[in-house]
């Protein structure tokens, strides 16, 4: 049994286990994928396996209790993000326990919650549910939020209607109600190149593409001065930006190809996807034309990179009561990060909060860290989820 001062050995042994794979989301996850399920069918439940097109990641939907009832989703992700050109000073990819702090790429975000819930499958099996628990295991959340969009159609064409879900991502176990939704996108802009003595004969990608980054920035400007309000979020408004730009070769050639990296990211007021085709609208209408009037071959290509639908669930919501008395907390908080949260509200309609150990500050960065007391908390979140379960 773990205390808030304790942890089990069993939490921190599968911890170390999940942090020595190196889930990176450039290669497989199949590795940890075959862990996970051997460990799980070990212990009583059922694993359904969704394997993307390539067959080198997947995702799991592990049931234990009564499958034909509703139940309760404990969600979490495989992958991590790279370690390369990190300053860490502890090993990545092995665990390392230092002052209550356990050190490892993906111990905040987010093996630690995974880990939490493993260990607690053995309890799971042994306790009298009368409503299913659910494991979800996802890969390819940090590029996109990917793997689990096949996972919930599979979840939905089974007839499986849960109740709830909690996606553990790194809260400090801070009930999250709500995160922002993003859209982000590459345009590139194809001019005409020439000798840059001769400027007036080309057609400058660059500079019709600086063109395009200026009116991101203002809408970005107008939605900060005028747009929607919601005071739960630390930036409190939706926030739009150019964070890539690469183009041209040499001072002295007119460039004829820039490529611009965008996004918005929104509060529930508004919608990141249509304010992207606002300032995209702004290229098809205003910039193409004027580059085509001087070359017919000019023009800009646009791929869309990222789209996930935010989370917005209301304070009162039965979901949100119930996470905060499994937390023993009575407040509830938004953040600008997005999750899996959001698509499991909107494609699998399903209620969905946010709370897991960890800090997202912590995420992302060389000397990736979890606390013991964090984990402690969140296992005790889980065994009363557990007794909640037995109805």
């Amino acid at each position: 049994m773990t205390s808030p001062d304790s942890l089990s050995p069993a939490i921190q042994d599968l911890l170390a286990t999940l942090v020595a794979f190196e889930t990176v989301s450039s290669a497989s996850n199949l590795p940890l994928v075959d862990f996970v399920e051997d460990y799980a069918r070990r212990h009583g439940a059922t694993v359904e396996r969704v394997t993307d097109g390539t067959g080198l990641k997947a995702a799991l939907w592990i049931t234990v209790g009564p499958a034909d009832r509703p139940g309760y989703v404990l969600s979490g992700h495989s992958d991590v993000v790279p370690v390369e050109g990190q300053d860490w000073t502890h090993p990545p990819f092995r665990l390392t326990e230092i002052d209550g702090r356990l050190y490892g790429r993906g111990t905040s975000d987010m093996k630690g919650f995974v880990a939490v819930c493993l260990a607690f499958l053995p309890e799971m099996a042994a306790a009298p549910l009368t409503r299913p628990l659910h494991l979800a295991l996802s890969y390819d959340e940090e590029v996109g939020c990917l793997g689990v969009r096949p996972l919930i159609a599979h979840v939905r064409e089974r007839g499986i209607a849960p109740l709830g879900c909690f996606v553990g991502e790194p809260t400090g176990m801070a009930v999250v109600i709500g995160h922002k939704g993003k859209y982000g996108a590459r345009v590139t802009f194809r001019g005409r190149g020439c000798h840059s003595a001769l400027a007036p004969a080309g057609v400058n990608a660059v500079e019709y593409a600086a063109r395009f980054i200026e009116r991101v920035r203002l809408t970005a400007e107008g939605l900060a001065r005028d747009g929607a309000r919601d005071d739960l979020y630390d930036v409190p408004h939706t926030t739009g930006l150019t964070a890539l730009v690469q183009g041209g070769t040499a001072l002295n050639i007119v460039p004829d190809r820039c490529t611009v990296g965008f996004e918005f990211r929104a509060i529930a007021g508004d919608d990141p996807r249509g304010l992207a085709e606002t300032v995209l609208a702004y290229a098809h209408d205003v910039l193409v034309p004027e580059m085509q009037v001087r070359d017919p071959a000019c023009g800009i290509t646009v791929e869309p990179v990222i789209d996930y639908p935010g989370l917005d669930v209301a304070p009162d919501a039965p979901l949100v009561t119930l996470a905060k008395r499994l937390a023993g907390r009575n407040g509830h908080a938004k953040v600008s990060y997005g999750t899996e949260a959001g698509l499991f509200q909107s494609l699998g309609d399903v209620p969905s909060v946010v709370i897991g150990p960890g800090d997202i500050a912590r995420a992302h960065k060389a000397d990736e860290y979890v606390e013991t007391r964090e984990l402690a908390e969140c296992a005790g979140f889980v065994r009363r989820l557990i007794a909640e379960s037995c109805g």
